[in-house]
């Protein structure tokens, strides 16, 4: 840290000179401040707002480096924001968060927000309803190196939406989630990528009740890497059928309670760079579209099927994952009707993965647990939930899987509490998650004491009768 000189000519840390006022000395008035600032960025967040009262110097020095902060975006903090980003001058991520009761921010409070804020890279609302299309536009047009934006429960609707891609040149991932406000008529124009969609990378859609009208962002932003499209409205079988024909960059689609069907999977499957894929809650696709994607996405390291309940997908499907993706890392495979043959199969030929987790499926028992148990030596998480598994599989899992770190236990009938000792006996170092549902156990010994009742009590009816 430096050398100081204290009043009496005493060196600054050195024990073989003895110093009477050691006491009254403040020793880290020696530490430079931008080494301070790098103490203040390792402490926990209760730490270091505890040091923020320690005195004046630290205050200044903790809020001219701090980089990220999470506000309350209620009308009452408008006064205090002159304030507030005068001491924190050099904010680059920025949360507004405004609770379901309160009235949010207006636009003058963003603007005043974007004009302090020249640097700011990051920006996430939540629920700032008061904030208009006019805020948006000065937004955009004072923070320049602006790259990630995401807003929840805003009205700002496709106006703002459009004067943000229109003057953000720089953003690089967008998450829209519950944007109301948006009006797409026959007469009204989708939202155009404009200058924001040459360094898109990253599009977040989630409940949005007009989620077609950003067809268009979706299918020109030619350089795409990740898409996630979660609970919006209509038939997407279209849109990303052009989105792929267009942009063969993709390494991440997530498509979460979608109407897709296998003419969508068809189109996914000639991205060649597909690396995570993940569907879940789809009912109209099939076991021909996750084939295709397994057989032809060899690039394949993480996959997450959720059938739905509807019984769709099976061993067909399972097979071609296990003959194309050698290279899975996690596979995650919810209400897929799967038999011992094929989880064998990708036992035998997935040798790198790592993560599994089997949900919801009437055919996965016993004897499915213990091939992967005897094959998957690389495996280091293991899920299985609401299968027919009793204590023999969990066991036969304590014998196998030598890199096996953590194992998650939820819903299985036929599991016990006592399988945790056994597991801790025999895996010391083993994370054993284990769930059991105790109103269903409530249930089922209900059930059993009901029986015992009714039969011990026609067995005390034929005794009597016997004995008369």
């Amino acid at each position: 840290m430096g050398q100081a000189t204290s009043t009496h000519g005493h060196i600054l840390g050195d024990p073989s000179v003895p110093n009477p006022d050691a006491q009254d000395q403040d020793f880290t008035s020696v530490i430079p401040d931008g080494c301070l600032a790098l103490i203040f960025q390792r402490l926990t967040h209760d730490d270091r707002n505890n040091c923020l009262l320690v005195c004046r110097r630290w205050l200044v020095v903790e809020g001219q480096n701090r980089r990220r902060l999470a506000l309350n975006a209620s009308s009452r903090v408008t006064v205090h924001l002159p304030s507030i980003f005068t001491r924190f001058d050099s904010l680059t991520d920025l949360s507004l968060h405004c609770s379901r009761t309160s009235i949010s921010i207006y636009d003058h409070a963003l603007i005043l927000i974007s004009q302090r804020c020249h640097n700011l890279s990051r920006l996430k609302l939540r629920r700032c309803r008061e904030v208009s299309a006019v805020g948006i536009l000065a937004l955009a047009q004072n923070c320049k190196s602006l790259r990630v934006f995401s807003c929840t429960s805003c009205t700002f609707g496709d106006k703002g939406m459009a004067a943000l891609l229109n003057n953000c040149s720089s953003l690089e991932e967008l998450s829209v989630k519950r944007l109301c406000g948006i009006k797409h008529g026959e007469g009204d124009e989708p939202i155009n990528p404009s200058v924001a969609g040459s360094r898109l990378r990253s599009i977040k859609l989630k409940k949005l009740y007009n989620g077609h009208c950003f067809s268009r962002l979706v299918t020109e932003s030619k350089n795409l890497t990740m898409l996630k499209i979660s609970s919006c409205l209509g038939n997407w079988d279209g849109i990303l059928h052009n989105a792929v024909s267009k942009n063969k960059v993709f390494k991440e689609i997530h498509l979460k309670k979608l109407q897709v069907s296998d003419a969508a999977l068809m189109a996914i499957s000639r991205c060649p760079s597909l690396e995570v894929f993940h569907l879940a809650k789809a009912p109209d696709f099939s076991n021909e579209g996750i084939s295709a994607i397994a057989r032809k996405c060899k690039l394949l390291r993480k996959l997450h099927i959720d059938g739905f309940r509807s019984n769709r997908i099976g061993d067909s499907a399972v097979m071609a994952i296990a003959e194309s993706s050698t290279n899975l890392v996690k596979l995650v495979l919810v209400g897929v009707s799967l038999s011992s043959e094929s989880l064998t199969a990708i036992a035998s030929s997935c040798k790198k993965l790592e993560t599994l987790a089997l949900c919801a499926s009437r055919t996965i028992g016993d004897h499915e647990i213990s091939c992967v148990a005897a094959r998957c030596t690389a495996l280091r998480k293991l899920c299985i939930k609401r299968c027919r598994v009793t204590d023999t599989g969990i066991e036969a899992v304590a014998n196998g899987c030598p890199n096996l770190v953590k194992i998650k236990v939820e819903k299985c009938r036929g599991v016990s509490r006592g399988v945790v000792e056994l597991l801790r006996e025999k895996r010391g170092s083993l994370i054993v998650d284990l769930y059991v549902d105790e109103a269903q156990a409530k249930m089922v010994r209900a059930k059993v004491f009901a029986i015992l009742f009714v039969f011990t009590f026609y067995a005390i009816l034929l005794l009597r009768n016997y004995l008369l």
